[in-house]
């Protein structure tokens, strides 16, 4: 992947994914904005922090993004996506693989973010490793 220089967007040129806002502005984001809102706005964040901390696990954003993939994946049978391939219409076809990049950047992004620079690469090795196997 070529390094690029970051480019200016401005912020009406932005799109969301559908969806997105209503998941941003949900109850269980609440701690989360208003801690980013307290970083962004230099003041102290130790009372949102408090509020993440006393959150159960599975209110968590974290939470959120294994259990999403637990749904998706759990019953994961390579032959189901052959057979969805040799039906799909072109362009059907198409709507699913066009995520696909992204999906593997965010995923790359959460995991190095959750685990560390360093283990995250070596999960994301050892999952490309497991192609050959």
């Amino acid at each position: 992947m070529n390094e690029q220089s970051p480019r200016y967007i401005p912020t009406d040129a932005l799109r969301a994914e559908s969806g997105s806002e209503e998941l941003v502005n949900s109850e269980s984001m609440k701690p989360y904005m208003e801690l980013l809102m307290a970083e962004m706005g230099g003041r102290d964040t130790s009372r949102a922090l408090a509020a993440l901390a006393a959150l159960p696990l599975e209110q968590r954003y974290v939470w959120r993004v294994i259990s999403a993939l637990k749904w998706g994946l759990c019953d994961l049978e390579t032959e189901n996506v052959a057979a969805d391939i040799a039906t799909l219409s072109e362009q059907d076809l198409k709507s699913v693989a066009e995520p696909l990049a992204l999906r593997a950047m965010q995923f790359s992004l959460f995991v190095k973010a959750l685990v560390g620079d360093t283990q995250g690469r070596e999960i994301m090795l050892q999952a490309l490793a497991c192609q050959d196997n």
